[in-house]
């Protein structure tokens, strides 16, 4: 009888051992229990329903920008990866972009490329590089794996018992424990990241942006016009994007490194 145990004791240790990746141009070893075939199916799934509900934006204008903005930047990210023979980090990527008709100012991209802005957000970016410096921080996320290393995390924690439910593939209970964890419909679902998810973001972001031919620059401006709008209440989008006085800092020390990557378009 204490075979079974024994037995999921050591694949455990062994999911462990291998369960390791690296986060693209950081180099950041993270921990990886949770494969995108896992968790990008859920995500999309999660995401058509967000959708559903909407309501989209009937500006056509402001719609469209978006989904520029979103295909010059995943475009970029493709091509980039593609030239290092790293196609891998975006295999399984189906790119979508959708402004959401609602006064709240936020954005977020789901593991897959799924992407969502909210209309709320529109006065903070002011521009179409305003919005590419949250495109870019968004889908930066998505190509580190945050949400993978989050619920990995939380499969460390939990032990066992979730892992026996992936392994197993029941559905139902890997449902239940993406909502858990950040990847369901409340608010696109996204959880707040964490401190370092947040940094890795912001340097990835700023590098996506500028091989798109935004200027990377404009990521000072966005950022600082965010943190004074928050005064005693942040806005949503600060909420789960937590800003401290050494993020404008943090961001100028990368500009260096992004602005070799940025070519401005024609």
């Amino acid at each position: 009888m204490r075979r079974i145990p024994n037995a999921l004791g050591a694949l455990i240790l062994l999911l462990f051992i291998s369960g390791c990746s690296t986060v693209p141009i950081t180099g950041r070893k993270q921990l990886s229990l949770v494969s995108d075939a896992q968790l990008i199916p859920e995500s999309a799934a999660s995401y058509e329903q967000v959708i559903k509900e909407g309501p989209l934006s009937k500006n056509k204008e402001q719609t469209e920008m978006i989904r520029r903005v979103g295909a010059r930047i995943s475009e970029a990210v493709e091509q980039y990866f593609a030239e290092r023979n790293q196609s891998d980090v975006v295999a399984g990527f189906d790119w979508e972009f959708n402004l959401i008709e609602e006064d709240v100012p936020n954005a977020w991209c789901m593991p897959g490329g799924k992407v969502a802005f909210y209309t709320g957000i529109l006065p903070y970016t002011q521009d179409e590089t305003g919005v590419a410096v949250v495109m870019g921080h968004e889908i930066a996320h998505a190509i580190a794996r945050h949400s993978n290393e989050r619920v990995s995390h939380q499969m460390a924690v939990a032990g066992g018992g979730i892992l026996t439910a992936w392994m197993a593939k029941d559905s139902e209970y890997q449902e239940a424990i993406l909502a858990a964890y950040g990847i369901g419909t409340q608010l696109g679902g996204i959880l707040p990241y964490s401190r370092l998810h947040e940094s890795e973001a912001d340097h990835m972001g700023l590098i996506f942006m500028a091989m798109a031919g935004y200027n990377p620059e404009a990521a000072v401006d966005f950022w600082q016009r965010m943190a004074e709008a928050g005064g005693e209440k942040p806005p949503e989008f600060l909420s789960t994007h937590p800003s401290d006085e050494t993020r404008v800092q943090d961001i100028r020390e990368h500009l260096p490194e992004a602005m070799q990557y940025y070519r401005p378009r024609p």
